[in-house]
């Protein structure tokens, strides 16, 4: 036996090749003239038409306010609510105002509180790393209280 006797065991078909002559002949099934009827043709998705004619939101996604810090990541409590949930004496922190479910988790992050006014305290209380406003901190130091 020789190479040029050797025969492979499955038969090979041909490809179908379109527009090459033959019985389909002219246009090749083509149709006739157009888009279409051309060599490497590619016509795009109606889809992107519509999507297109849609309008685009400009400032979507985008901070209006870059460089406001406040208010963007903050909790607010009122001393008349620290009046009611702690002892006198207690230490308030955003961790134990956490514990408590006085303020809840912004993401994965405790938020900054700021604790204002409104309501009345009658307990001397030990206030760490909450923001305070003026009349808030005197309330507190008017009744022995410290704000750190």
């Amino acid at each position: 036996m020789q190479a040029h006797e050797l025969k492979p065991k499955t038969k090979l078909k041909a490809k179908k090749l379109v527009g090459r002559g033959g019985k389909r002949g002219k246009t090749s099934g083509r149709g006739t003239k157009g888009q279409k009827a051309r060599a490497g043709h590619s016509i795009r998705p109606a889809m992107r038409d519509i999507i297109k004619k849609l309008p685009k939101r400009r400032g979507e996604g985008v901070s209006r306010n870059q460089f406001k810090t406040e208010a963007t990541n903050e909790a607010v409590i009122n001393i008349g609510v620290l009046s009611l949930v702690f002892a006198s004496g207690d230490r308030v922190t955003p961790k134990v105002l956490l514990e408590k479910a006085l303020i809840e988790k912004k993401g994965n992050r405790i938020p900054t509180v700021k604790i204002l006014a409104k309501g009345e305290l009658d307990k001397k209380l030990d206030i760490r790393g909450c923001a305070i406003s003026e009349t808030a901190k005197a309330a507190i130091e008017k009744l022995g209280g410290t704000v750190k």
